[in-house]
């Protein structure tokens, strides 16, 4: 939760190949203060069911920018052979060796105190997309 001093974070993640959420990704968060600060991990968490990040840590008093690091590699391994219908119906590449093209989506955005932030990631196995949820 923000407070005055501080802001917050939250994320989720739909898999757009299948309209599901993506659930049982790892979502590591680091901070920094200033443009020109040190990076500070400041732990992770995993989505849960509903492609829900709830329990990030919070952020200290003076972060300014946030970084958070979604693991998707993993996600897309235990992923393949679940859904053939999807992959069909894709008008794209089988899916890689690896399961995806991006192995890890990394975001970095700027916060201002007393606000909350929440981040969800629309992803596929070719692609995804961001944005600032409510």
């Amino acid at each position: 939760m923000s407070t005055e001093t501080t802001a917050s974070v939250s994320t989720h993640i739909l898999d757009t190949s299948i309209g599901k959420p993506a659930g049982g990704v790892a979502v590591s968060l680091s901070a920094r203060t200033g443009l020109h600060g040190e990076w500070a991990a400041l732990g992770g968490s995993a989505t849960d069911a509903d492609g829900r990040c709830k329990d990030l840590p919070a952020l200290p008093e003076g972060t300014t920018h946030v970084r958070l690091d979604f693991e998707t590699e993993t996600y897309f391994l235990n992923k393949q052979g679940e859904d053939k219908q999807a992959e069909a119906q894709q008008d794209a590449p089988r899916v890689r060796d690896s399961g995806a093209f991006f192995p890890e989506v990394t975001l970095t955005f700027a916060v201002n105190p007393g606000e909350h932030y929440h981040v969800p990631l629309l992803l596929n196995p070719f692609g995804y997309s961001v944005y600032r949820g409510s």
